[in-house]
């Protein structure tokens, strides 16, 4: 019934101006309020009240129409940050490209901007490839609908009236699933290459299809990624491998020629069979704790995605003479170095991946006191549940992974039995005798 009226409220044009949004009740998008924030609808509430407009946009909306829990509520109004700042006292303007203000209700953080004027290469400043440089220009309502990217994040709901002001159609082809580009796709891309990476990580997320028309620049175009910030890069791309369909997005990243200027190493690796057996083993698992509402490391994501390049660098060396865990250590930074020309990983998420590279060595060790250090490692967990990857791709055998499973909930007198005699050739260290004191007093 929804959907007939929406078709009635529709008609299918092209993505461009329009002489005014359409205003879409309740009664037919079907949002109900209680599943809007009450921190959004108070902010909202607050600059209404003091003569703005305000609405939550984009991102909430689209997902709130599509049954999906949204993770933020933005929100879009036509108050000046400085005027959104002294409305709210827990409040602080950030950003250098594009001014927003953060405001604190409760527990809750509510990101506000400015409705933003739409900008092209012959307004503002660009690099030689055509991506916007600044993008600090306030415009009117209209304006900040037709700088969005895709027709499904132009959508503004207002919490007062319940109403959905709709500017380029995006109900509509939420509803027929598929995912349109605002203006002409190859100048959008030039103005944000990241836009490219977005239409996929949206696609898989809401199963749209991309438009062919936002579709067929994509492969010929891939080359603006490389430049786009790193920093910048490592966050869009976390968000399209932690959005619970990371295996649809890293095939259709592939299919589109996206990869070479992300993951270099990925071709590399899926030419192995026990590499690829690996990786959408590991993208698998991370969709499914995603969608379980379990907690995701970045950290062992990065680590199960360049393991087999480390493994064949960390092989290469030791088949050179190096000795074991240097060798390793080395093969470690040199694969994060390569990577980490395209995106930026972090200090702290690349100190995990190498905490879990490095315990795996130690995994095969089930002699002596090393079985019960390494269950006090604080990665241990992580460090076993990547080597139960490891064996789910054929790696090595799951007799060890099951071994360690039965070791760290065994007891104490249990553990004893289970440990395996010291390899032939293995000498304890000798624990050096101290010293009595002269005289033969006692140390103080």
């Amino acid at each position: 019934m929804i959907r007939k009226l929406l078709r009635k409220v529709f008609r299918r044009a092209a993505p461009g101006p329009t002489d005014g949004p359409a205003l879409i009740p309740a009664q037919i998008h079907g949002i109900p309020i209680e599943r809007v924030s009450p921190a959004a609808r108070k902010v909202c509430t607050v600059l209404q009240e003091a003569g703005f407009k305000a609405f939550i946009v984009g991102g909430a909306v689209r997902d709130l129409l599509a049954n999906l829990t949204p993770k933020d509520f933005d929100i879009a109004t036509s108050a000046t940050p400085e005027e959104v700042r002294r409305l709210f006292r827990r409040s602080r303007i950030i950003g250098r490209r594009f001014k927003i203000v953060h405001v604190m209700i409760g527990a809750e953080m509510m990101e506000v901007s400015t409705f933003r004027a739409a900008q092209d290469a012959a307004s503002t400043a660009t690099d030689e490839h055509g991506r916007i440089l600044h993008d600090n220009v306030f415009g009117s309502q209209d304006e900040d609908a037709r700088r969005r990217d895709f027709t499904v994040n132009a959508l503004y709901y207002d919490p007062t009236t319940e109403q959905i002001l709709d500017y380029h159609h995006g109900v509509a082809d939420l509803q027929q699933k598929t995912l349109r580009m605002i203006g002409d796709p190859k100048v959008r891309y030039r103005e944000d290459p990241v836009r490219m990476l977005r239409a996929v990580r949206l696609g898989a997320k809401l199963g749209l299809t991309i438009d062919p028309a936002a579709s067929r620049p994509i492969r010929e175009m891939a080359s603006l990624m490389d430049n786009v910030p790193a920093a910048r890069l490592f966050d869009e791309m976390l968000k399209l491998l932690l959005s619970g369909h990371a295996v649809k997005c890293l095939k259709q990243l592939r299919e589109e020629g996206l990869h070479h200027g992300l993951l270099p190493l990925l071709d590399v690796i899926l030419e192995q069979p026990m590499g690829e057996r690996f990786v959408w083993a590991s993208l698998e698992n991370t969709d499914e704790r995603v969608r379980e509402g379990k907690p995701v490391s970045p950290g062992f994501l990065f680590a199960t995605l360049l393991w087999h390049e480390v493994l064949a660098n960390w092989e290469a060396r030791k088949a050179k003479g190096e000795h074991t865990h240097p060798a390793l250590f080395e093969a470690m930074d040199e694969v994060l170095s390569v990577q980490g020309e395209k995106l930026a990983i972090t200090r702290r998420i690349a100190g995990d991946i190498k905490d879990i590279w490095a315990l795996q060595p130690r995994f095969e060790k089930r002699a002596g006191k090393a079985p019960f250090r390494l269950l006090e490692q604080p990665r241990y967990r992580a460090g076993w549940d990547f080597l139960r990857l490891r064996a789910i791709s054929g790696e090595i055998d799951m007799a060890q992974v099951d071994w360690w499973h039965a070791f760290a909930h065994a007891g104490g007198n249990a553990r004893e039995g289970m440990l395996t005699e010291p390899e032939p050739g293995a000498t304890r260290k000798r624990r050096r005798r101290r010293r009595k004191p002269a005289g033969g007093g006692t140390a103080q």
